[in-house]
Order: C-alpha cells, then structure tokens, then sequence
C-alpha cells in the first residue's frame, strides 16, 4: 500500500481557522505546498522560518497509507 503524507495548517497553533489542508507523495512535496501556502495564504516568508518553527511542523506533517 502506497504512503501519502499530509499537512493540515489548523494543526499548527494559532492557525485554527485555516482550512488549508495537504496530501501529497513525499514530505518534500508537502514541504514546498506548505511553504507556498504559508506565503500566499498568510503573507509569510518560510525563509525566516526558526529551526524550531521547522522541527514543530515536522511533527504536523502525517503519514497515511
């Protein structure tokens, strides 16, 4: 059975509202669509990103078979 990932933004705290919500083959997919989302949906820049912002959204990001 194949792996899908997912991201919801909800997750994160503070994002609650957010109805954003990923799937996608590889992490790295769901990487690049949550900084795309955090970008365009909330005027972010991922970039700035701390190592601790990344290691919690890390732990948001689910495997699903």
């Amino acid at each position: 059975m194949k792996t899908t990932y997912s991201y919801a933004c909800k997750d994160y705290p503070g994002m609650e509202e957010c109805p954003g919500r990923f799937y996608a083959e590889t992490v790295d997919e769901v990487w690049k669509l949550m900084e795309l989302h955090a970008s365009v949906a909330h005027g972010e820049d991922p970039s700035t990103w701390s190592e601790e912002d990344r290691a919690q959204l890390r732990t948001l990001i689910k495997a699903e078979t």
